[in-house]
């Protein structure tokens, strides 16, 4: 599949690293290094620009590598970007460790796996099926 895309940063285009790869790493398009003291957020642009088909998002995921050495991460994650949004990718990000930290120009901050999804409709009722889990909720289906 091909997706419409527009880079307005001096950035190469996002791409997988592998073979095997679900995300391919999308970097920061700043002219400065950000400075982020701790559990200071703030929102990074990319200068990318896509157009998906409808039934297909973006998903914005943090980097493994950024949350390991730096303690930064992304606000909302996965962050969504829908079929019919047409502005640049930006990426919220947060410093979660206890020093300050810094974004530099073209680093990876984050990394982008198009996802397909369906939409439904609501059929309303006045009861659900019974399962072995039934209303169960958080730790219910195991110990560990």
């Amino acid at each position: 599949m091909l997706v419409k895309i527009i880079n307005k940063s001096s950035n190469a285009l996002p791409h997988y690293e592998t073979e095997g790869s679900a995300g391919m790493d999308i970097r920061a398009n700043i002219e400065m290094p950000i400075s982020l003291a701790p559990m200071e957020r703030t929102l990074v642009p990319t200068g990318l620009y896509i157009e998906l088909p409808i039934g297909f998002e973006a998903q914005i995921r943090p980097r493994s590598g950024l949350a390991i050495k730096k303690g930064l991460t992304l606000a909302n994650t996965p962050g969504t970007i829908d079929s019919d949004y047409r502005g640049e990718i930006k990426v919220i990000m947060i410093n979660l460790s206890t020093e300050t930290q810094t974004i530099d120009p073209e680093e990876r901050v984050a990394q982008m796996v198009i996802a397909k999804y369906e939409q439904i409709g609501w059929l309303e009722v006045n009861e659900l099926s019974e399962t072995e889990r039934g209303s169960g909720g958080f730790g219910s289906t195991g110990t560990a």
